[in-house]
């Protein structure tokens, strides 16, 4: 005698409480990732002044944030809600969305791939959009703080693209402390120290050229310390990028799977 699944026409119960499981990860992540986003917005006042969302000429890593964890809260409500109940709607519209994510993935890394000069381009505006935006927003403040120090960079292409910032351009009449100066963390820091000194980038571009300012500030760019990262750590970007991929494919298969047990019991059972 050969048993099969679907001899009874039941749902079974391993796939609808594995996609239950796989799922409430990703509904309480999205939850904390949406509280951590007001808590970031309400530390900065933004709640109180809307105003400020639309002000801000940088990039605000808030918003990263909230996309993220609300895609992901959505996702995890439709996952869990659509397993328990073996609701079909929220079943497809769970795996139809993960389908969808993991081909503009597959689309972008193929376009990154294919037109590298212009992706190129656009990083190097982008970083230089938010340089001039670096004191109008907290957040991304520390951003670019925490990517020049950990990549010994600073600036785009050199520490000269510090001039486009109001406050650390060289004009005559920017009465700025920090004119002709780079933030804290292009400075070369001594481990021995065990405290910050972010006035070390004063006054540091008076005078000179990138390659004289090399004992005190990083004079490489992040765009080419970024050039040289990847290669580095092509094997780890690859590795994320098939394990962020192979949980979207279980995704879809539980999603599936289980799709077809409900639509086999519905049959039976009309």
């Amino acid at each position: 005698m050969h048993y099969y699944r679907y001899e009874n026409a039941e749902v079974s119960c391993c796939y609808k409480y594995l996609m239950f499981s796989y799922n409430i990860i990703f509904w309480l992540a999205g939850t904390a990732f949406i509280a951590i986003g007001f808590w970031a917005w309400s530390e900065k006042g933004v709640l109180s002044d809307l105003t400020q969302v639309t002000r801000l000429h940088g990039f605000d890593p808030v918003w990263g944030v909230l996309v993220v964890g609300t895609v992901t809260f959505i996702l995890g409500f439709a996952g869990c809600v659509g397993a328990l109940r073996e609701n079909i709607c929220l079943l497809k519209f769970f795996s139809g969305v993960i389908g969808f994510i993991f081909f503009l993935e597959l689309t972008a890394a193929v376009l990154v791939f294919v037109f590298q000069g212009q992706v190129r381009e656009w990083i190097n505006d982008f970083f230089l959009a938010n340089v001039k935006a670096y004191r109008e927003d907290i957040d991304l403040q520390n951003l670019i703080d925490s990517l020049q120090k950990l990549n010994h960079c600073c600036g785009a292409k050199d520490p000269n693209d510090w001039n486009l910032n109001v406050y650390f351009n060289c004009s005559k009449d920017n009465p700025s402390r920090e004119k002709c100066g780079v933030p804290f963390s292009c400075c070369i820091s001594d481990p021995a120290d065990t405290v910050v000194n972010t006035q070390c980038g004063y006054d540091v571009r008076i005078s000179g050229t990138p390659s004289q300012w090399g004992n005190t500030i990083y004079v490489k760019g992040c765009m080419m310390a970024l050039e040289e990262w990847l290669p580095r750590n092509l094997y780890i970007v690859a590795g994320v990028f098939i394990v962020i991929s192979l949980l979207q494919m279980v995704g879809i298969f539980l999603a599936r799977t289980l799709i077809g047990d409900i639509e086999k019991v519905e049959l039976n059972y009309y």
